[in-house]
């Protein structure tokens, strides 16, 4: 099966257009939650060092969602990638 831009309506064609447009945020987006949830690894881990009765786990859950956000985002600037090929004339 293979895909064509012809058959999309006007309604699909703005959405991969939005999509598109938005690819390298997506990626920007997970490249710096990226970067926040190392930082907050760092920090959490430097206190629990500093005061072993730190609790680490409700910080760890913290930067579980940080690194799934990253991962979302992640998959979106792929979809993006792909829709960008798709739609691509040609």
């Amino acid at each position: 099966m293979t895909f064509e831009a012809q058959t999309m309506t006007e309604t699909e064609r703005q959405f991969a257009a939005r999509a598109i447009r938005r690819k390298q945020l997506f990626r920007t987006i997970s490249n710096v939650s990226i970067a926040v949830a190392v930082m907050l690894a760092a920090v959490y881990g430097f206190e629990r060092l500093r005061d072993p009765t730190f609790a680490i786990a409700p910080r760890a859950v913290i930067i579980l969602l940080i690194l799934l956000n990253a991962r979302q985002n992640l998959r979106q600037h792929k979809y993006a990638a792909i829709l960008e090929k798709l739609t691509r004339p040609g």
